[in-house]
């Protein structure tokens, strides 16, 4: 299962090295809307007290993991619109790959790619929003569980509406449902992690961290099922 999960997740990452999209296209797109996010509030919309800066500050944890949701669903197409071309998928079926190494391979592929946009995008919020950092170790945690749980919720879905023709479309219809409790959660715990908020932000880490697993020994799971009716 791991040497599968290898090879697929090195495919799917020489693709992107040859093509380009994540960086060329997808990237582009996640700075365009925290640039958007930015303009759209406005010296109007400040409280008594509250500069246009310090909202922006306060809105980044929440602005930042709506762009990444936007970025992950455009890299969980792009990841299956390679499999469904030209037969990909039924070859797939017909090599002998664990079934769940091919789910763990295309979660690690968008993973580390999720996780690149997310640097940068990152540091782009931080710049853009003038937003502090108080405690680190939690702001990288909750990074990597929650693109765990996105890429493995993503991953699974989008597996489910491959061999249809209204992919495009219905992915996000599936998986933006499922993602709320993520995005609200990794929204607090940045927030947290941030501003050194009163809440609990080890709490919402560990939310993440059960969300995921949840997530990744469903896909393990049924992966085989959903690759023989997709």
């Amino acid at each position: 299962m791991l040497r599968d999960a290898w090879l697929m997740a090195v495919k799917d990452l020489r693709i992107e090295f040859a093509t380009r999209v994540v960086t060329g296209q997808i990237l582009p797109f996640g700075a365009l809307v925290l640039i958007l996010f930015g303009f759209s509030i406005s010296p109007d919309l400040t409280v008594v007290g509250t500069d246009r800066r310090s909202m922006l500050a306060q809105a980044a944890p929440g602005l930042f993991w709506v762009t990444v949701l936007l970025a992950a669903l455009l890299a969980l197409g792009r990841a299956f619109a390679v499999e469904s071309a030209d037969g990909n998928l039924d070859a797939l079926k017909m090599a002998g790959l664990d079934p769940a190494g091919i789910f763990l391979g295309k979660v690690a592929a968008v993973a580390v790619q999720l996780l690149l946009l997310e640097v940068v995008l990152g540091l782009g919020a931080f710049l853009l929003y003038a937003t502090p950092l108080h405690d680190p170790v939690m702001l990288l945690t909750t990074v990597i569980l929650a693109t765990a749980g996105i890429t493995a919720a993503g991953t699974l879905y989008a597996a489910l509406a491959s061999g249809l023709r209204v992919r495009d479309t219905l992915v996000p219809l599936l998986v933006l449902p499922v993602l709320a409790p993520v995005l609200l959660a990794a929204g607090l715990a940045t927030q947290a992690a941030v501003f050194g908020s009163a809440d609990n932000g080890w709490l919402w880490t560990a939310l993440l961290g059960v969300f995921a697993l949840i997530y990744l020994a469903v896909g393990m799971l049924a992966f085989g099922l959903i690759m023989e009716e997709s």
